[in-house]
């Protein structure tokens, strides 16, 4: 017989070892009652998945229940907060309990990792939907947002870009069977983003605005000039492209995934330049790779150009649902 709604709840959501200390109430009650830290701002950001619109329907549960929550806490990144707690609302087409039990593996192997509690939400029966708010802190007012960036930033990328999209195209259209090691490690990255949590944390009073990738380059940094008021010069021979995304495709299809593709949820933020140094060391402290690829600009508009090659203007184009 079919697990009631609170039966599916108690069994797979309910995670006592995982409420952090400021949980007054979790999971249980109609809603949750939480403490935030003295001279702390409270964080919040919600994104709705579905299957076969934000990953592929047929994915492992797993993966679907890790790559939700991960997007979630790139929000958090960016802004420079802290993870503490989320609320789950998921919409199954029916109670299957192998399901299940994967999903919560990978949406608590990932809530773990960030001592991230689940504190309440909702099920409910219809098409595959998982949404996810999360809740991060930030000390008072050091937030970072999008709207500051200064003519004269310089423009700097974590990580890797392009390995996400392409990970999707390998994963909808190549075989199991024939995967190599480049495409595994494309569809990894598609899968299973790593939240640049200490980053972020770390950004503040070094950057001057910040954003996560997750509809593509382009159309994210986008988001900074127009709320910023300015514009943005880039080199494409500059952008950081894993050897994996190297050895699988062309370099025309590296920077079409690389500026359009999104999902791969590295953190694009400017910085002054008299912070250069600064960026380095953040980069050798935490050991994650912090990439120039331009600059801010008072002229309005994406500029691109490769190497020493001339320059045009780019159409900011990304994900978009309508």
């Amino acid at each position: 017989m079919a697990l009631s709604e609170f039966q599916l709840i108690e069994k797979y959501f309910h995670w006592p070892e995982s409420h952090a200390e400021d949980v007054t109430l979790g999971i249980g009650d109609d809603a949750a009652v939480l403490s935030i830290k003295p001279g702390h701002k409270l964080v919040v950001t919600v994104d709705s998945s579905l299957g076969d619109v934000h990953f592929p329907a047929h994915a492992a549960a797993s993966d679907i229940g890790y790559r939700c929550l991960a997007v979630n806490l790139s929000d958090l990144a960016a802004m420079g907060a802290q993870p503490r707690w989320f609320t789950l609302a998921l919409s199954l087409p029916e109670s299957d309990e192998s399901w299940l039990a994967e999903f919560s593996h990978g949406l608590g192997e990932l809530a773990r990792a960030y001592d991230c509690a689940l504190v309440g939400g909702d099920t409910t029966r219809g098409p595959l939907s998982v949404t996810i708010q999360a809740h991060g802190l930030v000390a008072q007012n050091q937030y970072l947002c999008r709207r500051t960036a200064r003519p004269g930033d310089l423009i700097y990328v974590s990580g890797s870009i392009g390995d996400a999209a392409a990970g999707l195209q390998v994963f909808q259209h190549t075989p199991q069977q024939e995967l190599n090691s480049d495409q595994q490690y494309l569809i990894q990255r598609y899968l299973r983003p790593s939240p640049r949590v200490s980053l972020g944390s770390a950004l503040y009073g070094i950057a001057n605005s910040c954003i996560d990738i997750s509809d593509g380059l382009l159309a994210d940094l986008n988001h900074i000039v127009t709320t910023s008021c300015c514009g943005a010069d880039i080199d494409s021979a500059a952008l950081p492209l894993s050897a994996a995304l190297s050895h699988q495709y062309s370099q025309d299809a590296q920077l079409k995934y690389a500026l359009h593709g999104g999902d791969d949820y590295e953190l694009c933020f400017t910085a002054a330049a008299d912070n250069a140094s600064k960026v380095q060391e953040l980069s050798d402290s935490l050991e994650i790779a912090l990439h120039c690829i331009g600059h801010i600009t008072e002229e309005t508009g994406i500029r691109c150009r490769h190497g020493d090659g001339p320059t045009f203007a780019m159409k900011a184009q990304g994900y978009q649902h309508f």
